[in-house]
């Protein structure tokens, strides 16, 4: 069997897509390849592969014993994607942003959730060879679309008319994410209700924390926010929802559209670059809050609209399936072993 060693602080944060992309793929490699693989967690005795999920001090220190075997780096950010997320000193900033890059630096083996950064990593002086873009995925025993009349019950319980049109989003508040449009486009549309689950991960250090901690409190009736949700509970908004939007001006592979898609809900996103790359043609695309809010109204007085985009929904999660990525994982860890086993 591969010894593989996760190194991860990912679910300790709760409502963090990172987290999410991380436990689904340690449930798929249990899962599934418990006989091929032996999976350990944050433990240092020896490895043939060290995966590592995020960049804490203590794991950039492990990267220095042979015990580690080899390498393994998930890329889920870079510095300047965290620019609109925290804010810290301009010093301990620039310092932050440089342990990023040399701990991928470290690094034997770089995987990517998305294509796109592989350009900008080579740019922060990584050796593209080494650098693999393998997608993220969502669980369908966790995220699937319910029965008609669970819908109904679900929307009954969170006392939602079954005729109001709901658009929801998802992920932390802060401005990366466009939680100002989300805001203003429930403001201009009082006649439709719009969810918001999400909440500060980062706490006090979150860009703009003061201003959206009193945004979120003066909400207009039509919005809600029920914080940040379990993973458990979030399939249900998905559900109810008659449009999901996700109006982030940066992102990498949002977990958040996966499981969008899992669950048959349209999607409506900022046409950013990064989704051109990987999930062109499977969602409604808006360069601008008002083109968010042309659609959604149009959608809203003509749902016939809609049903062809839950039809794409359902493409997209067939793409992005656990059966699919199961494949490519296991082809991935085993020819790092190989490689491992040729440099002993």
């Amino acid at each position: 069997m591969i010894k593989i060693t996760m190194f991860s602080q990912a679910d300790k944060v709760a409502g963090q897509g990172v987290g999410s992309a991380y436990i689904e793929l340690i449930k798929l490699l249990k899962d599934r390849f418990s006989d091929k693989f032996d999976i350990q967690i944050n433990k240092y005795g020896r490895s043939d592969l060290s995966h590592y999920h995020t960049i804490n001090p203590q794991y950039y220190l492990s990267t220095f014993s042979r015990k580690r075997g080899r390498k393994i780096g998930y890329v889920h950010f870079l510095p300047e994607t965290l620019e609109g997320s925290i804010k810290l000193p301009k010093p301990i900033r620039n310092i932050f942003y440089w342990y990023v890059i040399s701990f991928y630096k470290r690094m034997d083996q770089i995987v990517v959730v998305n294509p796109t950064f592989i350009p900008k990593l080579v740019d922060h002086g990584l050796d593209e060879s080494k650098i693999k873009y393998i997608p993220n995925f969502v669980s369908t025993e966790n995220f699937y679309e319910k029965t008609t009349d669970e819908k109904a019950e679900i929307r009954k319980k969170l006392n939602i008319p079954a005729d109001k049109f709901v658009v929801f989003g998802d992920g932390q508040v802060q401005e990366r994410k466009g939680i100002d449009d989300f805001y203003k486009l429930a403001q201009d549309n009082p006649d439709i209700e719009f969810i918001w689950a999400g909440g500060f991960s980062f706490g006090r250090i979150t860009d703009g924390y003061d201003r959206y901690k009193a945004m979120l409190e003066n909400a207009p009736d039509n919005m809600k926010f029920p914080g940040i949700v379990d993973r458990n509970d979030l399939v249900n908004y998905y559900n109810i929802c008659d449009l999901f939007l996700l109006p982030s001006y940066d992102e990498l592979f949002p977990m958040s559209v996966l499981e969008a898609f899992s669950c048959g809900a349209p999607v409506l996103l900022r046409n950013l670059e990064l989704y051109q790359a990987i999930i062109d043609g499977y969602y409604q695309p808006a360069k601008d809050r008002d083109e968010m809010n042309d659609f959604i109204n149009k959608a809203k007085n003509d749902p016939s609209i809609l049903k062809d985009f839950k039809k794409k929904s359902k493409e997209a999660s067939t793409q992005y399936s656990e059966d699919n990525l199961s494949k490519i994982w296991y082809q991935f860890y085993t020819d790092q072993y190989k490689i491992y086993k040729q440099d002993k």
